[in-house]
């Protein structure tokens, strides 16, 4: 049907145009910020395009459902201007004749949606903690750059290192310089190296010399060593359990009865419910005066979008601290909303209905009161 096929046609190339320029805007500023922490020392540099990307896939199912939200409202806004919507309504077509079509459009869209936000949102999460998890987990002494004083993560350590080789778990030169409760002391050395000994690191220092203060007593006590060893980490540690709830299956936060679990859970089948509710949202907030210029519908749109999104981390703060369960946030967020957007599309109808086309057409449509006697 004409009326179908090119109210798609408009929706679609809306959709790509608008899904370019958030994904722009969005990729801009997650890069800005990924720089930020690599300049920081939060993540590893070489990992900046990585992490760019899972950040990203991890933001896809909002940035998806919020342009397919604005490229409904932008087209139906536009057909209220141009009077398009005015020569459908006075061929009969209610508002709730777009519905069909609408959904026969967005509905690839909430596939994905629904799938990157149940299962791919928790690989994505889980290849971020594991970068962030290795680069934490990388020693001092591989994170000092050659030739630049640097302090250690707890503030208790100063390196220096000529590191020449392109091995990052070994150096020249090794300057420490560490602080304690008890005092100071300076270890110097002519090579340090990292090591694995049962799955914890260790730096072996090879021909050095170590002066320990005592601040107390005031004692210096210079020692000499041909190898000298000592812990520069925590231990490895592989057991899933330690994961955070973002990082776990759907399938594993379902069989999991514990609030966080379950509002992790609570989360992602929100970015779906809200996706599939914003479209009839979308219909019926499209609604514009075209004796009036201005785009203030799409302002009010956008605002009842940053509403409804804030709802839904509002759902999962409620299940996570045990307020209200899976099935009752769930229905009362996601389940009043559609409510709210069908009453929007019904009020709209019987607006049209009452406007005077309508009422000519009605009164055209029934006999005159002589004929039928």
């Amino acid at each position: 049907m004409l009326f179908d096929s090119t109210l798609r046609r408009d929706l679609a190339r809306s959709f790509g145009a608008t899904l370019v320029v958030i994904i722009t805007i969005v990729l801009t500023m997650m890069l800005i910020r990924t720089l930020g922490q690599a300049a920081l020392g939060r993540v590893s540099p070489q990992d900046v395009v990585l992490l760019l990307a899972y950040t990203a896939l991890g933001h896809l199912p909002t940035i998806l459902a919020l342009s397919l939200f604005i490229a409904i409202v932008a087209t139906l806004s536009r057909m209220y201007r141009d009077s398009e919507m005015t020569i459908w309504f006075a061929s009969g077509v209610g508002l709730s004749r777009f519905v069909g079509p609408v959904l026969g459009t967005a509905w690839p869209v909430l596939l994905v949606v629904g799938l990157l936000a149940l299962f791919v949102w928790p690989w994505v999460n889980q290849r971020a903690v594991d970068l962030q998890a290795r680069f934490e987990a990388r020693s001092d002494l591989s994170r000092v750059a050659a030739g630049t004083f640097q302090t250690s993560k707890d503030g208790r350590r100063t390196f220096f290192i000529d590191r020449d080789t392109p091995d990052s778990t070994t150096g020249h030169n090794v300057f420490i310089l560490s602080n304690s409760d008890n005092g100071e002391s300076v270890t110097t050395a002519e090579r340090g190296q990292i090591e694995w000994r049962d799955d914890e690191r260790m730096l072996v220092l090879q021909r050095g010399q170590r002066n320990d203060i005592d601040e107390k007593s005031g004692e210096t006590t210079i020692s000499r060593f041909e190898s000298y060893s000592a812990s520069v980490g925590e231990r490895v540690s592989s057991d899933n359990k330690q994961r955070p709830p973002k990082a776990r299956h759907s399938l594993e936060l379902l069989r999991q009865p514990d609030p966080p679990f379950q509002g992790e859970l609570a989360w992602r089948m929100g970015l779906l419910l809200a996706a599939s509710n914003m479209v009839l949202l979308g219909i019926g907030l499209s609604y514009a005066n075209p004796r009036r210029a201005g785009n203030w519908n799409m302002l009010f749109a956008l605002l009842s979008f940053v509403v409804y999104y804030n709802l839904i981390n509002l759902t999962k703060a409620w299940v996570t601290n045990g307020k209200l369960g899976l099935g009752a946030a769930l229905l009362l967020a996601h389940g009043g909303t559609m409510l709210l957007a069908l009453a929007l599309i019904w009020w709209r109808d019987n607006s049209i209905r009452g406007m005077p086309w309508q009422r000519r057409s009605r009164l055209a449509a029934s006999p005159p009161a002589g004929a039928a006697a």
